[in-house]
């Protein structure tokens, strides 16, 4: 389970490092495999450990190829997709299209999504969280069924 966020540099070889605290479980589970792909609605990439994004590969495997919505998300998803090994240092290296995807440059944001990595680059990180903050002081956010379940 991944939570919190942590602020990492990209190396100029494209390369981040993995937090230590998440190091052991990506390498017990999945011998530090992971995959890297687009965020289709944010400025952002999402991180798999591997056997998370099989899940999500059979999801998108099952969509038709001939409804033009689920072929786009298959493509775009698919098409970016990308097998990110740790080395020794626990760094992944990032290829050149998921960076230009998400504005990568030096000073990036690692999130936490449970079962994923959410990848920002500082800036986007930031202006988002302001945007997410403001909604959520909103009344439409507050009437939302399904958030008033959380008791938090």
């Amino acid at each position: 389970m991944f939570r919190g966020a942590a602020a990492v540099n990209l190396d100029s070889k494209g390369r981040v490092a993995i937090p230590t605290r998440y190091r052991a479980e990506i390498i017990e589970k999945n011998q530090g495999q992971m995959v890297c792909t687009v965020d289709i609605r944010q400025p952002c990439l999402l991180l798999y450990p591997l056997d998370e994004w099989e899940k999500i590969e059979q999801k998108l495997l099952s969509l038709s190829n001939f409804d033009p919505d689920q072929r786009r998300l298959q493509r775009v998803m698919l098409g970016y997709a990308t097998e990110c090994e740790m080395d020794a240092q626990g760094r992944i290296l990032l290829s050149g299209p998921l960076r230009q995807h998400a504005k990568l440059e030096k000073g990036l944001m690692l999130v936490g999504q449970l079962n994923k990595f959410e990848i920002w680059s500082d800036t986007e990180w930031n202006a988002q969280i302001e945007e997410d903050i403001a909604v959520a002081a909103t009344a439409e956010f507050a009437m939302d069924s399904n958030l008033n379940m959380l008791s938090l």
